[in-house]
């Protein structure tokens, strides 16, 4: 059997698919596994063990329908749920597996803040997908690989990180997903631990804000490595702090525990941190053990929350009370207490 997986994008959203992809690898007798996503989110899954080949999403859809209508598939497992996905279903012909995007019930939930979203998180909807052809939740969490080559200089981070740091993710796709600079400041001189700051070239400045409050405690690695590498300072990590983006997923994977920092998203869009579990229950994969893995920091019986499937450039309200209104000092008891348990 030979099933291609689609999903383009964003990193989390990918990390998100794995426990269907390595279900399916480890359930499946001879199965064949074919990955589509688009061409800057190879690094996402380029040393995946459980898949066997890679397609990236040309400019030209055409070109990549062409491409894939060679090879012959038994099943497309739509894992995205778009117009580009329904094109590519169409032009292949074979049947098709697409997993529940909830669209009506986001969006209900973001503008009228009716909550008819059912108690499954992302990950547990995508293995739901395959449940047609017998697979099921393995309950292994999720999956984050580095290739065997890249590794994390030992003299990357300053000798005073050697012993152990909090990972603190100050990046995010956008703006109403971010704590404001100053909160950030406030954060880490709550924090009683060597930190060293995640982040891409983006975040760079921002880095150096907030670093300047403690330049010895606080390293900026914010710009200084490729995914790769910032994932090793994850794993490498005693514990992460992130705001809803892709390494706070990629810190589940590597079963570190996390403080989520929720701003226009919330946990209530079911995409909240995921753990292994223990034991299956009828509802999700997340076990009660789990759940101790992380605290979600969120500020409580805000109306306008979340506003959004995604984040927004700026807050729609105006207020940013998602944000400015975090209990900062609960955060960092939590990633203090978080970091003296590993």
């Amino acid at each position: 059997m030979r099933l291609l997986f689609i999903r383009f994008s964003s990193i989390g959203d990918i990390v998100f698919t794995t426990p269907a992809i390595r279900a399916a690898k480890q359930q499946l007798p001879g199965v064949e596994i074919h990955f589509l996503t688009k061409q800057n989110m190879k690094a996402v899954t380029e040393a995946n063990p459980y898949i066997d080949h890679f397609h990236y999403l040309e400019r030209d859809l055409s070109t990549t329908i062409h491409q894939l209508q060679s090879i012959g598939f038994d099943y497309v497992i739509d894992l995205h749920k778009n117009f580009r996905t329904f094109k590519i279903k169409r032009a292949l012909g074979v049947p098709s597996l697409t997993y529940k995007k909830l669209s009506w019930q986001k969006l209900v939930l973001t503008k009228l803040r009716l909550n008819f979203m059912p108690l499954r998180h992302i990950s547990d909807r995508c293995v739901d997908t395959l449940k047609p052809l017998g697979v099921v939740n393995d309950g292994k969490g999720l999956d984050y690989f580095v290739p065997n080559q890249i590794q994390l200089n030992t003299n990357a981070l300053p000798a005073s990180h050697k012993n152990g740091y909090i990972a603190l993710v100050i990046g995010a796709s956008f703006a109403s997903k971010k704590l404001p600079i100053e909160k950030l400041q406030e954060l880490c001189v709550l924090l009683k631990y060597p930190i060293v700051l995640v982040g891409g070239k983006e975040d760079t400045m921002e880095g150096e804000a907030v670093s300047k409050v403690d330049p010895y405690k606080i390293f900026n690695a914010c710009g200084k490595f490729s995914l790769h590498e910032s994932a090793f300072i994850v794993q490498q990590s005693k514990t992460v702090i992130s705001h809803d983006t892709g390494f706070l997923y990629i810190a589940c994977a590597y079963h570190k525990k996390t403080v989520a920092i929720w701003g226009a998203t919330s946990p209530a869009l079911q995409v909240e941190p995921y753990y292994p579990s223990i034991e299956l229950n009828s509802g999700s994969a997340q076990s009660a053990q789990a759940t101790e893995m992380y605290y979600n920091a969120i500020v409580p019986n805000l109306s306008c929350q979340p506003c959004s499937n995604y984040g927004t450039k700026q807050c729609p309200q105006g207020h940013f009370a998602c944000m400015r209104q975090q209990n900062i000092s609960m955060i960092a008891l939590k990633a203090n207490r978080y970091y003296e348990e590993a």
